[in-house]
């Protein structure tokens, strides 16, 4: 049978331990003080200078945010406010942590101070973390081709969300610093966190989709898309859902999982329109006119003020030659594409008038035969005659 041993505790010490320690650390204090008085004196001078200018940095972060506000950077704006965050206890014990070796602190006073400074430093890099991160996101989004609706509602959440990781995950540094056992801690925030993301999985979902918006940005307020069967303006992108007029005036809420799963189109970002025109021209038509079609639909094009892409045959249809148009606006709004599309239709049917071009329409002829087999002729036989 073998022994399995179970994992040991640290040993919590008697009142006595503490006060035996406590007394060791005042004794070799008071002993370092009276022997290297000379070194603690110039210590403490260089740690006053150290301190000084980490300090005047802290202070030269408000400047550099000012500066970098005037001339639109958003990085440096983002590391001054996050060296303002700079604590001071922090500046104090970093300081102090400098200089100790050259005093030659004793082992009890440098263990002090060894311990003091990670538990500052652990929460001062998670202030700092914490400031680059939401710096981060406002940078991002904050800039002149979005404007951050989004974030400004979304801005309180995340900034709990990041908080509450960002600490806990020092929380759990200083305790494993300390020797306290953080595996089942580490194991409860796992099984929570996993708990409130599967109750909250549909409104999470909603919001890193609103996040992606940020991020990504297939769009803005003001924007004109279109989606599936549907489309409109975007009016306001929320947490959840986004909002978007229709073009008859309706409004129509869809959340933004749903929304990024379909191909978006943004018809705002588009840099022209193109349309396209399947004009059919009669069989009788000569094969010159046929060859000089395309030059003559390129003028009537360019006449609107549009821009001709180009103009060919493409089928025999039943009735007609068919030749395919398409020809751009030169600005992307639909307004000016719909008023350019009409100016060539009636451009094309004055051409095709012009040059003698039909424009045939479908017809059907009804032949009747006799008992003998042959064709009645829907006319009197002296017109075909003369035909």
């Amino acid at each position: 049978m073998s022994n399995t041993s179970a994992p040991a505790k640290a040993p919590i010490l008697p009142r006595e331990d503490w006060n035996s320690q406590f007394e060791a650390l005042y004794h070799s204090s008071v002993t370092w003080i009276a022997t290297h008085w000379l070194q603690i004196a110039i210590a403490c001078g260089i740690g006053l200078g150290i301190a000084a200018l980490l300090m005047w940095l802290r202070s030269f972060a408000a400047k550099l945010i000012e500066r970098s506000k005037k001339l639109g950077l958003g990085w440096p704006v983002v590391f001054g406010r996050a060296i303002q965050r700079t604590n001071n206890y922090f500046i104090i014990l970093l300081t102090i942590r400098l200089v100790e070796g050259y005093a030659g602190a004793p082992r009890p006073v440098s263990a002090t101070i060894h311990f003091l400074f990670t538990i500052v430093a652990v929460f001062q890099a998670a202030i700092w973390a914490r400031e680059v991160i939401l710096g981060a996101i406002e940078n991002r989004t904050h800039s002149e081709h979005y404007s951050g609706e989004a974030l400004m509602s979304a801005m309180g959440l995340i900034r709990v969300l990041v908080s509450f990781a960002l600490f806990a995950i020092a929380l759990i540094v200083v305790l494993d610093n300390l020797g306290v056992n953080v595996t089942g801690l580490v194991a409860g925030l796992g099984v929570g966190g996993i708990a409130i993301g599967l109750a909250a999985q549909g409104i999470f979902a909603d919001l890193f989709a609103a996040l992606a918006i940020i991020f990504d940005r297939p769009f803005r307020r003001g924007d004109a898309i279109s989606y599936e069967n549907s489309g409109g303006t975007v009016e306001e992108i929320g947490l959840k859902s986004t909002r978007i007029r229709g073009t008859n005036g309706e409004e129509r809420i869809i959340s933004n999982r749903k929304l990024l799963d379909k191909e978006i189109c943004n018809n705002t970002r588009r840099q022209f329109r193109r349309t396209t025109f399947t004009l059919g021209i009669a069989y009788q038509t000569p094969i010159e006119t046929l060859q000089a079609f395309p030059d003559l639909v390129k003028g009537v094009i360019e006449a609107s003020g549009l821009i001709f892409v180009r103009c060919g045959f493409i089928k025999f249809s039943a009735s007609t030659l068919d030749f395919d148009i398409e020809f751009d606006s030169d600005t992307p709004e639909f307004a000016a594409a719909f008023e350019g599309r009409h100016k060539v239709g009636i451009g094309l049917i004055r051409m095709c008038a012009e040059h003698n071009i039909s424009i045939p329409y479908p017809t059907q002829v009804s032949m009747t035969a006799a008992p003998d087999g042959k064709l009645i002729m829907p006319y009197p036989e002296s017109d075909s005659a003369s035909h």
